[in-house]
């Protein structure tokens, strides 16, 4: 009898293990594995962020604070090298971890004297990783190889450790692009071969795009129409109507839209085109030749944008 029971008592046992097993514990794994993801994702983002489109004329200069890093995204142009400087010695800024420059353009490269000239340490330096004939661009590369500073091209698929829980993912230019650009011969569109990348915090982003243009723009959406989607756009060729199409528009749809132009600038910068577009997708627009220098503020959940003026 004693020997029936016991059999019983295993066959009940087994059964209570199978029903925990088999009901109970995909649940608990699913449970835990969101609260790793959470824990991850709660980590990652760390203090504040702060984006500046400094107020330097008709050029680009976007200075980037992490909780951990200084970066500098393009350094202006040529003729508003005291500006730049004034808006960094503003801001704060000795040292800088990361220089980004777009493409080799004079309103995009034109600052980089003041920063390798002056008392500021600069960590590294990437740009598209093209080769150019401009004298700016030899004479940075030759100032930055005397001071040791490392230089890398960015391409599609790159990714940036900012610091803080912040990313930069480069969506432009592609392996393909960089390779013809080397080549010999090969008949340059700086616009067109400028570093996309889009700034990850938590849940806030922001595009970043040069001068990339319509042929870019179509590129981009071909092969990451899902990965381009952010709060906040800098307007790509300082507002000019050969970007910002309605099907890059309708991708992206940001609230938000940033544009850094020189007051009267002889391109008519922002064109009318262009804020009509940003119009009819109901973003805010932003514009350094009315608004001064922009100041972005995030903690990775919300985010503000304020104008100098």
């Amino acid at each position: 009898m004693a020997k029936k029971y016991s059999k019983i008592l295993l066959v009940l046992l087994a059964l209570l293990a199978f029903l925990v097993a088999g009901c109970g514990a995909p649940k608990n794994a699913d449970s835990s594995g969101s609260a790793a993801k959470s824990t991850s994702s709660a980590q990652a983002a760390k203090g504040n962020l702060t984006i500046q489109m400094l107020n330097v004329g008709q050029g680009d200069a976007i200075l980037v604070k992490t909780a951990e890093q200084t970066v500098l995204i393009d350094t202006s142009d040529v003729d508003e090298r005291d500006k730049l400087q004034n808006e960094l010695q503003k801001a704060g800024v000795q040292k800088i971890d990361k220089v980004i420059l777009t493409h080799p353009h004079a309103d995009h490269i034109g600052g980089m004297d003041v920063l390798l000239d002056g008392n500021y340490q600069v960590g590294a330096i990437y740009d598209n990783g093209m080769p150019s004939t401009s004298k700016l661009y030899l004479g940075y590369m030759k100032k930055a190889k005397a001071k040791n500073i490392p230089h890398q091209g960015l391409k599609e698929g790159d990714t940036l450790d900012l610091g803080g829980g912040v990313k930069f993912e480069v969506l432009s230019p592609t392996a393909s692009l960089v390779k013809q650009g080397q080549a010999k011969g090969y008949k340059h569109n700086p616009n067109n071969e400028s570093v996309v990348g889009r700034l990850v915090f938590g849940q806030f982003t922001m595009l970043f795009t040069g001068d990339a243009e319509k042929e870019t723009e179509a590129s981009i959406l071909q092969a990451h129409s899902k990965d381009v989607k952010s709060l906040v756009l800098k307007a790509p060729h300082h507002g000019s109507h050969s970007s910002s199409t309605p099907e890059y528009l309708k991708a992206v749809q940001p609230e938000v839209c940033l544009i850094s132009c020189g007051a009267g600038n002889d391109y008519g910068h922002p064109h009318k085109e262009t804020l009509a577009a940003y119009q009819k997708i109901k973003a805010k627009v932003f514009e350094t030749d009315k608004n001064g220098t922009i100041t972005i503020t995030t903690d990775g959940k919300t985010y503000d944008v304020k104008g100098e003026h």
